[in-house]
């Protein structure tokens, strides 16, 4: 890798919603709505535009403040899909559990939620 290229982190196994089977591998997974697919996959394909945006931005020489304003874009745009993907588990698969019984969920839920707000 060149120097000047910096490495890139590591996402941690346990930093993904558990309920989908994703970076986890709890081996859980997740049938979703047509509907919901499509406006997840949405939203990420937007924030990786914007990702791309501000590559170009870097690459570019751009005013450090332009930059900053289009990152704040992006991160107000994870927590979006945060919102809804979180909304979508409550009312699928965490009542689901509770419904069978797998109070657990619980935690998991609890867990999730202490993450998301650091």
């Amino acid at each position: 890798m060149p120097e000047n290229e910096a490495k890139q982190p590591q996402i941690q196994p346990d930093a993904c919603c558990t309920c989908c089977g994703g970076l986890a591998d709890t081996g859980k997974t997740k049938e979703r709505t047509k509907e919901e697919y499509k406006d997840l996959i949405h939203r990420l394909n937007r924030i990786e535009g914007q990702v791309r945006g501000i590559r170009g931005m870097v690459e570019k020489d751009a005013y450090c403040t332009d930059i900053l304003v289009q990152v704040a874009a992006v991160n107000a745009a994870l927590n979006s899909f945060n919102k809804v993907l979180l909304a979508n588990h409550i009312k699928t698969c965490v009542t689901r559990d509770i419904r069978d019984g797998k109070e657990e969920t619980v935690d998991e839920l609890v867990k999730i939620l202490q993450k998301l707000m650091k």
